[in-house]
């Protein structure tokens, strides 16, 4: 058996970024006008090694989404690719997408799955007691294969059969489907605005797993209408674009990941942990690697991919940067930062100018995030406290043009329905947590939210544990209202004698929080007034968000409960969930559906 790899024996820098290709489409066009129809896909999910670690250690075995893409090596060729984080779609505003998915994936799961959780479970073990879970490896058996999936785009706006619910997964060859599957053959219609998206596995119970073994990649969507994608006098060109994953694995000496295999409490969930950290920084798929730069502006797409692990990201020489966009698309005005801090499931678009640096200057981007966050332990500095190098070598200066006053009209809006107060909870352990909960409710609980298509309605993220919980909900790019503080221990006691004690099996009553609210609410963070799909809702903090069922385009004089703007039924199909992004906590309970109703 193979131990594990001290992560200050790997080499840092020495591997040089890389860029993921993009996939290529087969293009369907209209046989009359010559309008392009839909960009066509087919993407399979399989096994493969490659090389994450310096060259001088073993490969990894991992999974990746596979699919046809243009050679990087002369720009015309087409040639097959797989690799972990996977080539990007890139996507047209206007012009749907439809990707045949392919689970290629006949081996048993690499990373120990928890029977006792709730999960897909495709043997229909139920939940198993954890005294007949043997020591993995190997586990249980028929716990490890057949290897469930789905796929999600994470910020789509897309009909829920195609939204990857968790319910909705397929083994291999599809012999075996959960409740809620209906088809593999995903479209997405590319109607929103103009973003960094990323698509990811999202199978119930089993995410944390099968995101970290490498399934997931990026989704661009750029709209030639839009000045800021169509004119590159303004953004820097697709050369100096990069889009930038940062996750955090561990090793063992043989190359394969080390994850946990024993809980914190082992006699309720033999395998599961609170918060997987790594002790090692990957990005895109190489453990710290070095980017050359030229001495100009570069734009960098920006994900959080990992488990748990939060990012405060700030270069060695203290130098600015400017964010133009976040989870939803361009923010409304250019927001200068020193440092960014990032949860899992955020994105940020951000330009790094890099022309006044000199030549040969090495600028090593860092993190400075605890972890768990926010009062978790400080990064190592040697270790996860360092990201990836930039070394300066070209001599060549480019200015960068000034940008627009104005990005984006991001709308103000207003509750027209219903407003609610959702609780954040955790259920306490001996060693820990056992499991984390959304309003106090199982994810087999009755669907309590039931939002109104066309209405905007006011969530109230109640926060009454010690963690940051990034809250993602599926089909809606949201605004952040308000954060305050409140008596989050006055109002726990008080919500449990009216509830009982969690976890529950049964809608929650609702306690209103204004009596227990404390100080002054707090706006924003100027990087963060924008379209967001995932949001950091703070420990002893209200985190107030106004949550529209409608296009995020939508007029606001059109976007009235009971009207539907979408080009598709959103109160058809499986439905919606909403759940908290650190996967550990999503796979064990933090997880919710919903259905938009009419």
């Amino acid at each position: 058996m193979s131990n594990p790899l001290d992560p200050n024996l790997i080499p840092r820098f020495v591997n040089q970024l890389v860029i993921p290709p993009v996939f290529y489409p087969k293009t369907i066009y209209n046989p009359t006008t010559c309008e392009i129809i839909s960009h066509n896909y087919t993407i399979t999910m399989t096994k493969f090694l490659q090389q994450i670690l310096p060259s001088e250690f073993p490969r990894t075995t991992v999974w990746g989404y596979g699919g046809a893409v243009i050679d990087p090596s002369d720009g015309k060729s087409i040639i097959k690719f797989r690799n972990s984080p996977a080539a990007t779609f890139e996507a047209t505003r206007g012009i749907p997408i439809n990707v045949q998915w392919i689970n290629n994936i006949f081996s048993p799961h690499s990373l120990p799955v928890d029977p006792t959780l709730h999960w897909a479970d495709p043997n229909n073990l139920g939940m198993v007691i954890p005294d007949l879970v043997p020591p993995f490896p190997p586990g249980l058996p028929d716990a490890q294969y057949p290897v469930p999936v789905v796929p999600h785009l994470h910020g789509g706006e897309d009909h829920s059969i195609f939204d990857g619910h968790p319910d909705a997964w397929f083994t291999a060859n599809e012999e075996k489907t959960g409740p809620e599957f209906v088809t593999t053959l995903y479209h997405y219609p590319n109607n929103q605005l103009p973003t960094t998206l990323w698509y990811h596995d999202h199978a119930l119970g089993i995410t944390r797993l099968n995101v970290l073994m490498g399934l997931a990649g990026f989704y661009l969507l750029r709209d030639p209408k839009n000045p800021l994608d169509s004119n590159e006098s303004v953004l820097p060109s697709k050369e100096y674009e990069i889009p930038i994953v940062i996750q955090d694995r561990s090793f063992n000496t043989d190359g394969s990941f080390n994850f946990p295999n024993v809980g914190n409490n082992p006699d309720v969930h033999p395998y599961w942990v609170p918060e997987f950290l790594g002790d090692t920084i990957m990005v895109n798929g190489s453990v710290w690697p070095n980017l050359n730069v030229k001495r100009r502006q570069y734009r960098f797409r920006l994900l959080n991919g990992s488990n748990a692990r939060f990012y405060n990201l700030e270069f060695s020489n203290k130098m600015s940067f400017i964010q133009i966009g976040t989870d939803g698309g361009y923010l409304a005005k250019p927001v200068e930062l020193s440092s960014l801090l990032l949860a899992p499931g955020e994105r940020a678009d951000i330009l790094v100018d890099f022309s006044s640096i000199d030549i040969g200057t090495e600028l090593i981007l860092n993190n400075s995030a605890n972890a768990p966050f926010p009062n978790g332990n400080l990064p190592d500095p040697l270790t996860t406290g360092q990201i990836m190098k930039f070394t300066v070598l070209a001599s060549c200066i480019t200015r960068p043009t000034n940008l627009p006053e104005t990005l984006n009209k991001i709308p103000k809006l207003s509750a027209n329905s219903k407003t609610r107060t959702l609780v954040l909870l955790e259920v306490a352990g001996e060693n820990g947590p056992l499991e984390a909960l959304l309003d106090g409710q199982k994810w087999s609980a009755p669907i309590s939210e039931l939002p109104i298509v066309g209405s905007t309605e006011k969530w109230e993220l109640v926060n009454l544990t010690m963690d940051t919980h990034p809250i993602h909900l599926h089909l809606v790019q949201f605004l952040i209202s308000t954060r305050q503080t409140f008596r989050a221990m006055d109002y726990m006691d008080d919500w449990i004698k009216i509830n009982g004690e969690p976890p529950l099996n049964h809608p929650t009553e609702v306690l209103p929080v204004n009596d227990y609210l404390e100080g002054d609410p707090l706006p924003p963070d100027p990087n963060e007034a924008g379209w967001k799909d995932t949001i950091r809702a703070n420990p002893g903090e209200v985190t107030t968000i106004l949550v529209r069922f409608a296009p995020q385009e939508s007029d606001k004089d059109l976007a009235v409960p009971g009207v539907n703007l979408y080009p598709f039924n959103p109160t058809s199909g499986p439905g919606y969930v909403w759940h908290c992004h650190i996967l550990d906590h999503e796979d064990n309970e933090m997880m919710r559906p919903y259905k938009v109703v009419n």
